[in-house]
């Protein structure tokens, strides 16, 4: 089995590295790697219902979309990701439990009793330490590929965490849980626990135990890297991919401001406005009419909607482009 493991923590050089063993690769592979504070979503999710953008951007959180579905994670340096890649028969299909288990065996050893629960979520003492996609990819030559991959928390910031994503409350009450941080984990600080205390030594110990198993691990080849780049740059790392992926988006949102209350009604496609309205108690020396049609084919990207918001306070009267743009993605 190829056993890749190197330094690189950017997620679209990371997400590309991926498609490219997919794509290039033959047999089984088995990948272990960090990114930087991110929010990966999953390749079926509307990113504006899933991030709490303001939040992102002032936390210089990057967002990425992945090859799989389920649901968005947080990646931080404190956070190790897993991937394995074999060859799938047009008879294999989602096997979460195939995958986990050497996981769950590495973690046993450390005293962490962790168990596969529900459809894809790592638990230990009740609470979640890692998430868990999987696809089946077809390749440019027609071979089926399968795709797994997972986190494992380790020492993770779990207040960006909660603060990056927006939380499904009919999801979360259905479970009996009152918030994101409450339902994950960290390994480190799990009753028990008993392996390396910094997540680089917890890696390391990852690492011998794979190449116990499938042989000494390597960093990708410069020819490999450049070509893994290209893909990222021309894919992952790309406002198409991963917001205008998003397919349709109806939000309202209200806030109160010192100048009024402002209500924002929208609707979205592929992450463009398509229709919007203002709404609320405030003044303005003209119709904010003029405004929502002037919005009307902006991106819903924060560059985008505060050069197109750059004059509302002539319609909402002491609003500022910032506070406007910050209700819009919430």
């Amino acid at each position: 089995m190829l056993f890749i493991c190197h330094g690189a923590t950017d997620p679209y050089f990371n997400l590309a590295a991926e498609e490219y063993v997919l794509e290039k690769g033959e047999g089984a592979a088995f990948l272990l790697w960090r990114n930087g504070p991110s929010v990966i979503i999953g390749k079926n999710q509307n990113a504006f219902a899933q991030l709490r953008l303001p939040f992102v951007q002032a936390n210089h959180i990057q967002v990425a979309r992945r090859l799989t579905g389920g649901g968005a994670v947080f990646h931080d340096l404190g956070n190790i990701n897993f991937t394995f890649i074999t060859d799938a028969s047009e008879h294999d299909q989602i096997d979460f439990a195939r995958f986990t288990a050497p996981i769950i065996a590495n973690l046993k050893q450390f005293g962490v009793a962790a168990t596969l629960n529900g459809r894809n979520d790592l638990l230990a003492v009740g609470r979640k330490i890692s998430g868990n996609a999987q696809c089946v990819y077809h390749t440019d030559d027609g071979r089926r590929r399968l795709l797994h991959h997972g986190t494992l928390l380790f020492s993770a910031d779990l207040s960006r965490l909660s603060g990056a994503l927006q939380v499904n409350r009919e999801k979360m009450e259905s479970k009996g849980i009152e918030s994101v941080v409450s339902r994950v984990a960290n390994i480190r600080e799990l009753p028990g626990y008993s392996g390396p205390d910094t997540v680089e030594a917890f890696l390391q110990n990852l690492v011998d135990s794979a190449a116990a198993d499938y042989g000494a691990a390597r960093e990708y080849t410069l020819e490999e890297s450049a070509a893994i780049r290209r893909l990222a740059e021309k894919k992952y790392s790309t406002w198409d991919w991963i917001f205008g992926q998003s397919g349709e988006y109806r939000v309202r949102r209200e806030k109160r401001f010192d100048f009024g209350s402002v209500s924002v009604s929208l609707d979205a496609y592929k992450g463009v406005i398509r229709r919007i309205a203002f709404f609320g108690d405030y003044f303005g020396a003209e119709d904010t009419a003029h405004l929502e049609e002037h919005l009307v084919g902006v991106q819903l990207e924060p560059k985008a909607l505060m050069d197109a918001l750059a004059d509302c306070e002539r319609y909402i009267y002491k609003s500022t482009s910032k506070q406007l743009t910050d209700l819009i993605l919430g």
